[in-house]
């Protein structure tokens, strides 16, 4: 095999056989069987035709008897053979199909934000799902197909030889042809699959970023836009299968072009040879059924080559993710982080993104003791957020170093890590569920007992028994039967569950309304008692609760106390920190 990358792809596409090797080998066994069956068939004809009509009368009819008496037997352990191929089979390839789709998931789940900021989720969508389906045909009809074709195309040469060499040869003089001819299309076909792949994915993100945005639309009536948008995505779709279908039609066309004229050639050549006295009518009836035979394998290759292509590009695409090495990783022998005070040190840290030369962060030093109550405020896309994602190693520093109680965050394993600190952010994520479910996630093994007291010290108790089936309420998805500040408590409730001794409020407030915000601040404040805090801060409220001001600017960060603060700020009339 000449291509390195096929070679290496299909290796590793055999290693997901390993677990099933008594279903595939009794699979194959029984493809085997059921093309050796197809094979004998013709031959049992022949034998009757070229034998028993010229026997007396009742010796002929009990032998024709017998030998279809034989010929259904075969016919029903063919059956059967078939029935196990379908079934076993394909049980095979969906089991497959999950473990590929349980790796490429349990993958994302290891992938950092980095990977996540240049993706689109329709796009990461379809390769976990309509790729799958493409590659479970693929891995069960794939061998089989090859097994099958094989055996009845090397089968049937060979009796056919056995029988005629010479018509035989004029039965299979179109073969190599038909070979280049496959090739080329295959070429072509691989690349138009590869395309629809892409245009697939396309139409899944453009689909979910309409309906997740389902709102917004909505309120800009903007619903014929959406439907522009989506309709240029479909047929962009609809152009590259175009490309696939004419590939596709040219080839399937031809091979059956090709399979027909070998029926033409026997039949004229065999025609010539039984005027001549060189061939009798048996022997050509077998070698039409055997090309009729023929035709079969011919078709399921048809199929293959299509299958091949459609579950090939698939599985490149998975194994396209599969490469992608974390960016961030657990260091070999990385220890847990364990009874932590909560002191957070940064070092000289420096901090761009990607491959950007536009420093983001640079020689950030930074001291925050056990407990301190931290309030981080500057203008926007000044790198707020980007510090304290830094913390639990959502990105990776360039240079310096970033300790917590002395220990550098990357000698560290990232569950420790991040188990330790709480995040409540502005935009709320709610999974669809409960909201017993939505609590629980912060900590899965709690109690109830543990859900209901998190829930009444983030002010959520009593809106919460208020809905329709309290705790067991489905709030739908990312949350959208509740308020922003009914969504927010519970994000503080999840948090409280959690107990982490560091927390970070990523403007946890600044989209609420007054009311809102001062439930959810009381919250927040009776969680981040003798917890070290981090909060970005647009209100008043929130940066005049912080025992230290972290001011941001382009040339760096200055520590501030609240009286030094707002000695020389002004705060406008919303009560939000003009800096």
């Amino acid at each position: 095999m000449k291509d390195p990358k096929l070679k290496s792809n299909l290796k590793r596409l055999k290693a997901y056989y390993k677990p099933y090797k008594k279903a595939f080998w009794q699979d194959m066994i029984c493809a085997i069987l059921s093309a050796l069956i197809a094979l004998t068939i013709p031959f049992v004809v022949r034998y009757v035709v070229q034998n028993l009509v010229d026997l007396p009368g009742n010796e002929a009819v009990t032998r024709v008897i017998i030998a279809g008496i034989i010929l259904a037997a075969l016919v029903i352990f063919q059956l059967f053979c078939n029935y196990f191929v379908a079934y076993v089979g394909h049980m095979m390839g969906a089991k497959i199909e999950t473990d590929m789709r349980r790796d490429i998931f349990e993958h994302y789940q290891k992938l950092s934000f980095s990977f996540y900021d240049e993706q689109k989720t329709g796009q990461l969508l379809s390769r976990v799902t309509s790729d799958r389906f493409d590659i479970t045909e693929l891995l069960h009809h794939g061998p089989e197909n090859i097994v099958i074709c094989t055996i009845r195309i090397i089968g049937a040469l060979i009796i056919l030889i056995i029988i005629n060499p010479f018509l035989a040869l004029a039965a299979y003089i179109l073969v190599p042809v038909m070979i280049i001819f496959a090739y080329y299309y295959n070429k072509k076909m691989k690349a138009a699959y590869l395309k629809n792949r892409e245009k697939i994915g396309d139409v899944n993100a453009q689909v979910e970023d309409s309906l997740s945005g389902i709102r917004v639309v909505k309120s800009f009536a903007n619903e014929e836009v959406e439907n522009h948008k989506f309709r240029l995505g479909n047929r962009a779709f609809l152009m590259a299968k175009r490309a696939t279908y004419r590939y596709m039609g040219g080839y399937n066309a031809g091979l059956k072009a090709f399979t027909a004229m070998m029926t033409v050639i026997v039949m004229v050549v065999g025609g010539i040879m039984i005027s001549q006295g060189s061939l009798d009518v048996a022997d050509l009836l077998a070698f039409l059924l055997y090309i009729s035979i023929l035709t079969e394998p011919i078709k399921q290759l048809v199929d293959f080559t299509e299958m091949f292509q459609n579950g090939y590009s698939g599985f490149e695409r998975f194994v396209e993710i599969m490469d992608i090495d974390p960016d961030i990783q657990d260091k070999k022998g990385a220890a847990d982080l364990g009874n932590v005070d909560g002191r957070v040190t940064f070092d000289n840290v420096t901090f761009k993104y990607g491959k950007s030369n536009d420093e983001v962060l640079k020689d950030i030093s930074l001291d925050v003791p056990p407990g301190g109550y931290y309030a981080i405020v500057g203008p926007s896309g000044i790198g707020k957020t980007t510090l304290v994602s830094l913390i639990p190693r959502f990105y990776e520093i360039n240079d310096g170093s970033i300790k917590i109680d002395g220990t550098d965050i990357r000698d560290v394993t990232q569950k420790s890590l991040r188990n330790n600190i709480g995040i409540v952010q502005q935009d709320v994520y709610l999974f669809m569920g409960t909201v017993y479910e939505n609590i629980l996630y912060g900590r899965p093994d709690a109690t109830r007992e543990e859900v209901i007291e998190a829930a009444k010290n983030a002010n959520a108790h009593d809106f919460i028994m208020e809905l329709p089936n309290g705790y067991d309420t489905d709030i739908g998805q990312r949350g959208v039967k509740l308020s922003g500040g009914q969504k927010q408590r519970i994000s503080i409730a999840r948090v409280f569950l959690k107990n982490p001794p560091i927390l970070i409020f990523d403007e946890a407030t600044s989209a609420l309304d007054n009311e809102s915000e001062r439930v959810v601040q009381e919250s927040m404040d009776r969680l981040a008692q003798n917890r070290t805090t981090f909060v970005i801060a647009h209100r008043l409220t929130t940066v005049r609760n912080a025992e230290r001001i972290l001011v941001m600017t382009r040339r760096g960060i200055r520590q501030e106390t609240p009286e030094e603060f707002f000695s020389d700020k002004t705060v406008d009339f919303k009560g939000k920190v003009s800096v």
